[in-house]
């Protein structure tokens, strides 16, 4: 198995320096990105995360420059010749390279991709699976979150504290209504329902939660509503968990200073997690 890192149309060393210092990814975070899971060698749902991907270049005014299924077997490529099972793609493509100014002008730019793979540490996904804790914080992100792109400061400190304090990730609050955690999408469980936040503007789309709401929970009849709730329905709820890429399904058993539940991974946290990981293992495009 080895890491693969592909840039503008051929593969380069990982780590080699080909991004230009002018490049608006670098100067401005003027890019967008996807992460997916490569699980048995396969990339899981990929289709989704492309569909989100042209969403964010449309949203951006980045022009698309490969066909999705042009993408797709570039991915394939990358699967195949790294032979890793189980890992990530992280895929970037910036608005192009241009001498510093904010404006762009559209003609006058060619759009950079970048991708690569790279393995995942199995070990440390399946320790969390058994309960993290997550810690509260102000949601200070700009209002259009649902677009995936690499300006991601307010994440990044929020995700900082949160470790600095041995947390997994943080849970974000904007008026005291819970949107979604630092790096994920954020569920809690009351008397067996799944709530989460609407998929609007205040929040990112994440593909595990739309593998949550539309193949997992209604498979094994679990009820998920989408609505908005504030701190003290977090507080008092019977369950919570994050769900991202990387993790998947990531029980939440303690809240700042107080246990959630009993401590321990809930009965309907338990059952989406076994059920996401199965369909995990048997692929979607």
């Amino acid at each position: 198995m080895q890491e693969l890192t592909y840039f503008n149309g051929e593969f380069v060393e990982p780590g080699a320096k080909v991004v230009s210092i002018d490049d608006r990814g670098y100067t401005f975070g003027d890019a967008v990105y996807e992460v997916t899971r490569v699980v048995n060698g396969r990339c899981f749902a990929w289709s989704y995360h492309q569909d989100r991907l042209y969403r964010s270049m449309r949203e951006m005014d980045i022009p698309v420059k490969m066909t999705p299924d042009d993408l797709t077997e570039l991915l394939e490529i990358m699967c195949e010749q790294s032979e890793i099972k189980d890992g990530y793609i992280y895929l970037q493509i910036s608005r192009g390279a241009a001498p510093r100014h904010h404006a762009y002008d559209r003609s006058k730019l060619e759009p950079q991709m970048l991708m690569y793979i790279k393995n995942l540490d199995m070990d440390a996904i399946r320790k969390d699976e058994d309960g993290v804790k997550a810690i509260c914080l102000p949601d200070e992100r700009w209002l259009h979150v649902d677009i995936k792109t690499t300006n991601l400061i307010p994440n990044i400190l929020a995700q900082t504290k949160a470790e600095k304090k041995f947390a997994y990730s943080a849970i974000l609050f904007r008026d005291d209504i819970c949107t979604e955690g630092a790096c994920s999408n954020v569920f809690v469980v009351k008397d067996e329902i799944c709530y989460t936040h609407p998929a609007d503007n205040k929040i990112l789309k994440g593909i595990t939660r739309q593998m949550i709401l539309t193949r997992v929970a209604p498979s094994i009849g679990v009820t998920v509503i989408e609505k908005e709730f504030d701190r003290a329905f977090v507080e008092d709820a019977d369950e919570l968990f994050f769900t991202d890429t990387i993790g998947g399904v990531i029980p939440i058993t303690k809240l700042e200073r107080n246990v959630v539940g009993d401590g321990k991974p809930g009965k309907v946290t338990k059952r989406l997690q076994e059920s996401l990981n199965k369909l995990m293992e048997e692929g979607l495009p």
